[in-house]
């Protein structure tokens, strides 16, 4: 509990009581009664709250998030070239007073909401882009006092610079840096850019003034029924313009992977085509010399047949021999002998009725002859 509080209620109960007093006092006074006990407690208790009275004028307590301007009338300049810190202080009573500033961070907020600023009702800031469209800005400027210019700010504003120059310099300072920039880069390309330069300068102009800017929140912005209409109708056009390319796009790439699909057969076919070539000029190649392997081989063989018959001439007459019936065995006899006769183990065809005939090797005349 505050100290100065409890010594604030002593005091005033103190007067209430010296009130009281008084007023018993004056009653027996006017009836001839005894008032002699009666003034001596008046005149302690007037003597007590005098007191207590000057006690809590002289003592003040300064919260941790304040700071405390002591206006004295012992003073040449009037006040106290040293603020109060927080805690229990001391001042001269009924000769100095404190002013109380806060240094904690406050928040002004300018908004289109009716209850979301300070002001009730639409108290966004009105600003006209460098294309002449009116656009309504919703903004909250986070600040608190600087406490090294406290004094300042009580000379300069006193208690007035919420509405004296936090709102009017911000209100200014954003008009101006809108009407720097085009509707579009307020909204999109520029908005950073916006908030920035804004931030800065406001800054800037609270330093000049003993206070201290922590941010500067571009909250919102608003366009006119007319503009926000034709904005509308733009980034339906924009989205329709990009589905169209995107479509023409997806066509393209149909298209595309189609060419590469007929360019992927094209280009098996003509392999295809050369492997076919390929393979039946081989398969000619093999047949070729197969041919030319065979013709050599039978070359030779009648190479070693004419070699054969020239070294043995009887050799074809064995050789015709062989390639008879097999069903037909035959003798050979010597050339004085007129006929083939059949060899003791021959089976002899009932079926058969004729025999060859064998001609005399030596003589060459006709020896056939007929067995039954």
């Amino acid at each position: 509990m505050n100290i100065t509080f409890v010594l604030s209620a002593i005091a005033g109960i103190a007067w209430l009581v010296v009130v009281v007093l008084l007023v018993f006092t004056i009653l027996r006074a006017s009836r001839k009664q005894k008032t002699k006990p009666l003034v001596t407690s008046l005149i302690v208790a007037l003597f007590v709250a005098l007191i207590m009275n000057s006690l809590s004028a002289g003592l003040v307590f300064v919260q941790p998030d304040q700071r405390g301007i002591v206006i004295s009338a012992l003073e040449p300049k009037g006040y106290r070239e040293q603020t109060l810190e927080p805690g229990l202080r001391w001042v001269i009573p009924y000769a100095e007073t404190v002013v109380y500033y806060p240094i904690s961070k406050q928040t002004y907020t300018m908004s289109i909401a009716p209850l979301e600023g300070q002001k009730q009702g639409d108290d966004s800031v009105t600003a006209r882009t460098s294309d002449g469209q009116e656009i309504f800005v919703d903004s909250s400027i986070i600040f608190h006092i600087d406490p090294t210019q406290i004094i300042m700010v009580h000379i300069d504003w006193q208690n007035r610079y919420l509405n004296d120059l936090v709102r009017p310099l911000s209100r200014g300072v954003i008009r101006n840096a809108v009407s720097q920039f085009g509707v579009e880069q307020v909204y999109s390309s520029k908005r950073t850019v916006l908030t920035q330069q804004i931030e800065d300068t406001i800054g800037k102009k609270f330093l000049e003034n003993g206070l201290i800017l922590d941010d500067f929140v571009l909250r919102n912005i608003t366009f006119s029924p007319e503009y926000a209409a034709s904005v509308e109708q733009k980034q339906v056009a924009e989205q329709n313009a990009r589905q169209a390319a995107f479509v023409v796009q997806q066509k393209e790439q149909e298209a595309e992977q189609a060419r590469k699909v007929a360019a992927g057969q094209a280009d098996a076919s003509v392999i295809q085509s050369k492997g076919d070539a390929e393979a039946i000029v081989i398969r000619a190649k093999a047949d070729a010399e197969a041919r030319v392997i065979q013709a050599e081989a039978e070359a030779n063989a009648l190479k070693k047949i004419a070699e054969a018959l020239n070294n043995n001439p009887d050799l074809l007459t064995y050789q015709y021999i062989n390639k008879l019936s097999p069903g037909i065995r035959v003798m050979l006899v010597p050339s004085g002998s007129p006929y083939l006769l059949p060899l003791p183990d021959m089976e002899i065809n009932p079926e058969a009725t004729t025999f060859p005939t064998a001609t005399p090797a030596s003589t060459g005349e006709d020896n056939s002859g007929t067995s039954p």
